[in-house]
């Protein structure tokens, strides 16, 4: 599909990605309509958007976004948590919160909106995971464990959705710069190269954009032995600290 005259939601689009990456990006690339949702919508503040209140973790808000915005033909699942929670010995509550966002809420978006983006010709859906879709590390389990389900999620409603014609996109990323990432002193890549990266990927059909060179390295040892793939991971991770 083209960007270009496109209907766009973007979820979490009052800071981070949302804002200085995807909401930015679409408005500059002649995206014709965005739609900039927050669970707070008053801190949306880019002119020339379509504000909506939204909150992904509320089935009733995510219906009520969807109802207002009929003409849909890309949805932005970006919105997102991390609580710093290990699995075993952190709070179960926030294990479910997390699982509640990043996997359910974008689901209930997908399943909400899947009607109007076959109205609208099929349209697209971007699901921004991460290359924690296929590691995990103490004090990030929880989140690794949304992300790995989010990645199942994004490949079973590309299936489900190919027949009305909707393109599903995965976007993988290590870190970007954002306030999220702020703490962590390595190469991050550039919220604005991140969604041309996704938004190209959307364009050009892809099913999966790896953004940046961490992403394609994670990527690459998944055919490793767990024991192999975690010393690899252990070596990449104490290089990067270290750099």
């Amino acid at each position: 599909m083209d960007i270009n005259n496109s209907v766009a939601l973007v979820t979490g689009a009052n800071r981070g990605l949302g804002r200085a990456a995807f909401t930015q990006r679409l408005l500059e690339r002649g995206a014709s309509k965005v739609y900039a949702t927050a669970r707070r919508p008053e801190t949306v503040d880019l002119p020339g958007v379509e504000v909506l209140p939204l909150d992904i973790a509320d089935p009733a808000s995510v219906r009520a976004a969807a109802e207002a915005a009929p003409d849909v033909s890309l949805l932005i699942n970006n919105a997102g948590i991390q609580t710093g929670t290990d699995l075993v010995t952190g709070s179960l509550d926030a294990v479910r919160h997390e699982l509640e966002t990043n996997v359910f809420g974008h689901l209930g978006m997908i399943r909400e909106l899947a009607p109007a983006l076959a109205r609208n010709g099929g349209g697209a859906i971007v699901n921004v995971l991460s290359a924690m879709s296929w590691f995990g590390g103490k004090g990030a389990n929880a989140y690794h464990l949304t992300k790995a389900a989010a990645w199942a999620m994004t490949n079973g409603v590309r299936l489900e959705l190919a027949e009305q014609g909707t393109l599903v996109t995965a976007v993988h990323l290590g870190l970007a710069d954002t306030d999220m990432a702020a703490g962590w002193p390595v190469a991050k890549i550039a919220p604005s190269d991140l969604a041309d990266a996704a938004l190209d990927g959307v364009e050009g059909g892809s099913a999966e954009v790896l953004a940046d060179q961490w992403s394609r390295d994670v990527k690459s040892r998944l055919p490793l032995a767990p024991e192999e793939f975690n010393a690899a991971m252990d070596r990449a991770l104490a290089t990067l600290t270290a750099a």
